[in-house]
């Protein structure tokens, strides 16, 4: 897979600002609110507490399908054999059975909005060749993408020893699932889905505010005995007019939207843990404000380099650089690079080269990677050689 998004190192450590306001009560065992646009944790509660994850497990089921597709082992078009296995799966269902051949993208969507362990059985046994290679897939993929207190023992998300993860780990799964399949997500925002030929009675998807809130557009929802009601849910709201410009060099006011990501664990029932996600990302939207810093490809820093051949390199971001702050706090904001090393060519256009570190007054409020904009060669062998004595004097 894909080495980890850089943006994501936020996830090492958790912190709520001391200037961030309250997060509401939340009626959950376990909650975490992240702005994924500024890639910043907003509330959470016991993110590393080990849960079960319930069909909350088949973001993981979908990761490696939509992964399938992405390189081609998979076509939506293509149709997959239901075994006696899948069919005979208990809980949610699509009420499919070994009589049918069912296109792959039917499949994906009896596995998202009815959440049907028939439907997951099918495209773990597609994708892996057995459910337990596919299990094995799923251990390692969650290895690869830093989720180090998760461990699968099934594809569907059914109650089995040693099957857990935590609200970290799923807020990780979920950010880095709409970041690398963008052309698959939009199936977490279908209302209504059924199989032709197959019971209408489980034909609604599960998460309450797809019908609630037109800003929702996902994620996933879970349920067992021992996990309670959870939920990963994700809203876009728009904001043409955020937070006035701040005296943070290079900060302009976004103009766009901002995506907020819930993890609620453990709530008492099916609208319990859809009010608490509601509550959550409203809460998100309206205390805080989010602010541009700099550009996409906008140099923040212009670096000096060594045994280059040119003597600097412009760092920015392929991407731009949004934080959020409480309400009326943005002109607290202050920016600081960091080198955690001299910076010596050859360096690649998108390399990682300093850190940006951005203050809220005295307190570090985030630190986001810089990483080199434009490719810089070595120099030569007169150039190497006289840089060197330089670094050797300095």
């Amino acid at each position: 897979m894909k080495s980890i998004l850089s943006a994501l190192a936020l996830f090492v450590c958790l912190s709520v600002h001391a200037q961030a306001p309250q997060p509401p009560e939340i009626a959950a065992r376990a909650y975490l609110l992240l702005d994924v646009t500024a890639n910043q944790v907003l509330a959470f509660k016991d993110v590393d507490m080990p849960v079960e994850p319930a069909s909350l497990t088949k973001l993981m089921t979908a990761y490696l399908v939509f992964d399938a597709l992405r390189s081609k082992k998979l076509d939506l078009k293509q149709t997959l054999p239901v075994s006696e296995r899948a069919w005979k799966m208990p809980g949610s269902r699509m009420f499919v059975d070994p009589t049918m051949q069912v296109p792959v993208e039917d499949l994906i969507k009896g596995m998202i909005v009815q959440s049907g362990n028939d439907a997951t059985m099918a495209l773990a046994e597609g994708v892996g060749g057995s459910a337990e290679h596919f299990v094995q897939m799923m251990n390692d993929q969650a290895r690869v993408l830093g989720m180090k207190s998760t461990g699968y023992k099934n594809p569907e998300g059914l109650a089995q020893a040693g099957h857990s993860t935590t609200a970290r780990d799923l807020s990780v799964l979920a950010t880095r699932l709409m970041a690398d399949f963008p052309d698959y997500v939009g199936y977490y925002a279908i209302k209504k889905y059924r199989y032709p030929g197959t019971p209408a009675a489980n034909d609604s998807n599960r998460n309450l505010l797809l019908f609630r809130d037109p800003t929702v557009d996902g994620l996933k929802t879970g349920y067992t005995d021992t996990a309670g009601y959870c939920m990963v849910a994700t809203a876009r709201r728009d904001f043409p007019n955020l937070a006035p410009s701040t005296p943070v060099a290079g900060e302009a006011a976004v103009g766009g939207s901002r995506r907020l990501l819930s993890v609620v664990l453990g709530a008492a029932n099916e609208n319990a843990r859809a009010n608490e996600s509601q509550k959550l990302l409203n809460w998100g939207f309206t205390a805080f404000e989010a602010i541009k810093l700099f550009d996409a490809n906008q140099a923040v820093v212009s670096s000096q380099v060594w045994k280059g051949s040119a003597s600097q390199v412009k760092l920015g971001r392929l991407q731009p650089i949004v934080v959020v702050v409480a309400g009326g706090n943005a002109a607290k904001l202050k920016t600081q690079v960091q080198y955690p090393q001299a910076v010596v060519a050859p360096i690649a256009k998108g390399q990682s080269v300093a850190n940006l570190q951005v203050f809220l007054g005295d307190q570090v409020l985030t630190e986001i990677p810089l990483v080199a904009l434009e490719t810089v060669e070595q120099a030569g062998v007169l150039g190497r050689a006289w840089d060197t004595i330089r670094m050797w004097i300095r």
